[in-house]
């Protein structure tokens, strides 16, 4: 695999996520008149009961005789004093993903991201169904290892989904395609394997992020080029997918297109030269054949994100077209 392309990825990735998620980064104070629902406070003195945590990992102000709405990393609505937000970056955590986090019932955002050295074992437990406020949804860069569940297509409100950089396995759950508020999908750097469920080509019209790079994926993948839908960023590299790429459509407001290292075939359509696609267009390691479309940006992009296809000529590749 191409060490370039995956690095421009992995580096995009990584600004991508910093950018999405900067909105929900948890305050670092609450106000004093704020108090903890006695529910919220069971729970999640459970769940730091259930885990091992390091030292390093400041929940140390988790103490039964103060408000909840005070402790590190929660965050409480103050409307209704319930937990709203729980968010755990760079902590060292050992044991399973704790049931009792579904008694957090008004939970809106849930964030256990860049874990280290960490020991996930298990799944994500099935009282998750009861998180029907759920909006956020955020078990990234873990060593977490397991199928993605089914139940998850029954969290109604989930807008942002990220379970990427994990070693999860097996297909993609056809469910997820019942999330009709879902805007961003990110299941990138798994080992998650055969197609894409049929039930997604009717759906997802609404989503303007959708991140499966560098899994092991197969078959069609151009339900999610479709000029009715609203995608902004589109990241399908390092799969096995193929599909005509002469018969796509493209979402107008399209920015980015990575799909690098597959088995696509046929030619770039010339309606892609209208598409803004002010960050990139990766689809170097194809089958592709044909001229390059003249005009937008294309020229302007590096040689690098067009090499190795069965034929593909012009610029800003060296290779000329033959009349």
């Amino acid at each position: 695999m191409d060490v370039h392309s995956r690095d421009v990825y992995s580096l995009f990735s990584l600004l991508l996520s910093l950018l999405l998620v900067s909105s929900s980064l948890p305050s670092p104070t609450v106000s004093a008149s704020v108090a903890c629902h006695p529910d919220d406070k069971k729970a999640l003195l459970s769940f730091k009961n259930s885990l091992k945590i390091s030292e390093t990992f400041p929940y140390t102000p988790w103490n039964p005789d103060t408000d909840c709405c005070g402790w590190a990393y929660v965050t409480c609505d103050p409307n209704t004093n319930r937990v709203a937000k729980l968010q755990i970056y760079m902590a060292t955590i050992f044991g399973q993903i704790p049931a009792g986090i579904g008694d957090l019932v008004y939970l809106e955002t849930l964030v256990m991201s860049i874990l280290n050295n960490v020991d996930l074992p298990g799944s994500i437990p099935d009282s998750f169904t009861k998180l029907q406020n759920l909006k956020t949804l955020d078990i990234s860069w873990t060593p977490l290892s397991c199928r993605i569940p089914e139940f998850l297509g029954h969290l109604k409100s989930l807008e942002y989904l990220d379970l990427s950089h994990n070693h999860l396995y097996g297909p993609i759950p056809s469910s997820l395609a019942n999330l009709k508020n879902l805007k961003h999908l990110r299941l990138s750097e798994n080992k998650l394997s055969g197609r894409i469920p049929n039930s997604f080509r009717a759906r997802h019209s609404n989503v303007q992020l959708i991140d499966l790079t560098y899994n092991k994926i197969a078959g069609d993948a151009s339900m999610f080029l479709r000029d009715s839908g609203k995608a902004r960023w589109i990241l399908l590299s390092g799969n096995r997918l193929k599909f005509d790429m002469s018969k796509v459509r493209f979402p107008k407001n399209l920015t980015a297109l990575y799909l690098a290292h597959n088995r696509i075939r046929g030619r770039i359509p010339e309606k892609i030269t209208k598409l803004a696609l002010p960050d990139a267009l990766d689809v170097s390691y194809n089958r592709l054949c044909g001229r390059i479309p003249v005009g937008g940006k294309l020229q302007k992009f590096i040689p690098s994100w067009f090499i190795h296809n069965r034929c593909l000529c012009g610029a800003p590749l060296p290779d000329k077209c033959k009349s």
